[in-house]
C-alpha cells in the first residue's frame, strides 16, 4: 500500500510539472486556463492523500471551479490569443 501511495505521489507529481509548464509556455489563453485548472485539480488530490479533505474540497471548489470560470469569463471578453 505504502509503495502505491508512492508511485501515485510521483505520477501525480509528473502531472504537475507538466501542467505548469504548459501553463507558463502557451500562447493560448485557453489552454493556459485549463492547465492552470488542472494545477489546482492535481493539488487537490495531494490535500485527500495528506488527509486534509477540507483544504482539498476548498480546492477543488474555488481553485478549479470558481477561478477557472470567472478566467473563461474573462479570455471571452478579451480574446482567446496572445498578441505577438
Amino acid at each position: 500500500m505504502n509503495n502505491l501511495i508512492l508511485f501515485m505521489g510521483f505520477g501525480l507529481s509528473l502531472v504537475l510539472v507538466v501542467a505548469t509548464f504548459v501553463v507558463w509556455l502557451s500562447k493560448d489563453l485557453l489552454v493556459a486556463i485549463l492547465g492552470s485548472a488542472v494545477v489546482s485539480l492535481v493539488a487537490s488530490i495531494f490535500f485527500l492523500i495528506l488527509q486534509a479533505p477540507d483544504v482539498a474540497i476548498t480546492e477543488a471548489a474555488i481553485g478549479a471551479g470558481l477561478t477557472t470560470g470567472i478566467l473563461l469569463y474573462a479570455m471571452k471578453k478579451a480574446g482567446r490569443y496572445e498578441d505577438d
